[in-house]
């Protein structure tokens, strides 16, 4: 784990450059809504483009591409690859390939099944076997007691099993173009507002609260 950091361990380049880090991360996506929308016009401007398919598939290799770029830009800037988009990262390259070369859009439309069960599955696990893994992730964050760790990984492994669980539904029941502005503009949203929904939870299990707590009944 050298090499790979939390997201929520900031290095001093992090805390200096906020926005870079987060069009880091969403950058790649918006590569590849643009690229699947003007897809055709790629294919005619850049005929070399064609070689690797339909629009779906021309996304697919520049998302593979920004994703790579993403990483290497992280890396010599902020010295350390953040651990989700690197997972994730390496999830793309995997299934990237495999729907250009076999040229089957499937591969990369479960990329996000794959990469949220997977995340839900290490995280309940770890809750099986007495860890909450989120705690290593998330510990320079904030600080929690060992309860409400708990509640906090169980309901982020069951929220990323139910974005697992709505990717499969929108990729096998709606188009190509409803799928891509599900995966770019649905996905976000609905993670942002799970997280906001859990600044109740995070804040009657913080430690620091229970120290401040402490410190008035003691001044008293």
């Amino acid at each position: 784990m050298s090499n790979i950091e939390s997201d929520t361990k900031p290095t001093a380049e992090e805390r200096h450059h906020p926005l870079l880090k987060v069009a880091l991360e969403i950058g790649p996506l918006l590569v590849f809504f643009f690229g699947n929308l003007r897809g055709e016009w790629l294919a005619k401007t850049f005929p070399t483009l064609t070689a690797v398919g339909g629009p779906l598939f021309i996304a697919t290799a520049l998302f593979m591409v920004a994703t790579v770029i993403s990483l290497i830009v992280s890396k010599i800037i902020f010295k350390h690859l953040p651990i989700m988009p690197f997972v994730s990262g390496v999830v793309v390259m995997v299934f990237g390939s495999l729907s250009i070369w076999l040229q089957d859009e499937t591969f990369i439309k479960m990329k996000p099944t794959i990469v949220n069960a997977l995340f839900g599955v290490v995280l309940l696990g770890g809750l099986f076997f007495g860890k909450s893994l989120l705690g290593y992730v998330f510990n320079a964050a904030f600080q929690l007691d060992t309860e409400g760790w708990k509640k906090l990984t169980l309901r982020w492994g069951l929220f990323f099993l139910f974005l697992a669980v709505l990717n499969e539904a929108v990729w096998r029941n709606f188009s190509d173009a409803v799928w891509v502005n599900f995966k770019v503009w649905g996905t976000m949203p609905i993670t942002i507002l799970f997280t906001l929904a859990q600044m109740p939870l995070i804040m009657h299990h913080s430690l620091d609260a229970e120290r401040k707590v402490e410190s008035g009944d003691k001044a008293e």
